[in-house]
């Protein structure tokens, strides 16, 4: 395993649906809040300046696994490992727990790409992400 981060975060009423547990639907929005908080420990953003374009990571695949509700006011710890590094493309997972009980687990792959004019062009990840990337790895 590579790289790996642990934050927490509480559930808010507006994360619950009528059952008054967290909607599915946000798990990835706090998984992909999780990743952010990631990239700013490591120093990095994933948006940046490249020259006349920028840089940023699309999603090429996602998916989550449930096991247990969170409900409203619940205090979820979120740990994310970096799974894989590859040219072009990181993966990595969250897990989601509760009381030390798993609630659920997301997974994603994201493409490093050159964004300019409106057009999406994967490239390779620049040497200092991925430095930092694999540093933390070892």
């Amino acid at each position: 395993m590579g790289a790996e981060f642990l934050t927490s975060r509480r559930v808010r009423f507006c994360d619950t649906d009528l059952a008054g547990v967290m909607h599915f639907s946000n798990y990835f929005r706090v998984m992909e809040d999780v990743e952010h908080e990631f990239w700013r420990s490591l120093g990095l953003n994933v948006i940046r300046r490249d020259g006349d374009a920028h840089l940023s990571w699309p999603r090429k695949s996602v998916s989550f696994v449930y096991h247990k509700p969170a409900r409203f006011e619940d205090e979820i710890q979120c740990h994310l490992q970096v799974s894989q590094v590859g040219d072009r493309s990181i993966t990595y997972r969250v897990a989601f727990t509760l009381n030390n009980e798993p609630v659920a687990e997301g997974k994603t792959t994201m493409v490093c790409c050159r964004m300019q004019n409106q057009t999406f062009q994967s490239c390779p990840i620049p040497d200092d992400i991925r430095e930092k990337f694999e540093g933390l790895g070892k």
